[in-house]
């Protein structure tokens, strides 16, 4: 039920109790006490809009991929304390594998992503490398969650 009551949510976080009691198939106060205990454990963590990029004027995406020179615990605080200045930085991800940290960077354009790398991006101090990968168009975007 729990579930139910998750899916219904991600899918329209602007259901009233009395819809979303209707369509999980719960009366209004088992759903509501189940809606509040999901809100107090975490798992709901608080309600959001979903913005279109494009009509914001940030219709470029792009993901980088960035390596530390060090990955010791000083340079990786180092490096989120100083991206998470950054408003063209939407996401940033702390990985395994051959990179440390990928990044998701909207932008109105290519030039404005040339001067968010050459001026902001490369003056981190500790970054080894940074590649990046332009964003043809999402295919996919179910939220943050596979409930």
């Amino acid at each position: 039920m729990d579930r139910k009551i998750l899916r219904e949510l991600q899918a329209n976080a602007r259901l009233t109790n009395q819809e979303l009691s209707e369509k999980v198939g719960l009366s209004p106060s088992p759903c509501l006490r189940r809606l509040r205990r999901l809100e107090s454990e975490g798992i709901i963590r608080g309600y959001s809009a979903t913005l279109d990029d494009e009509k914001l004027g940030l219709p470029v995406a792009i993901f980088m991929s960035v390596k530390l020179e060090r990955q010791i615990d000083s340079a990786l605080v180092a490096f989120e304390t100083e991206i998470k200045k950054h408003r063209e930085v939407v996401d940033c991800w702390l990985m395994t594998g051959d990179n440390d940290y990928l990044l998701r960077v909207l932008t109105s354009g290519l030039k404005e992503y040339e001067t968010f790398l050459t001026g902001t991006l490369t003056k981190i101090p500790g970054i080894a490398s940074i590649q990046s990968s332009v964003s043809l168009r999402r295919v996919k975007s179910s939220g943050s969650g596979i409930v």
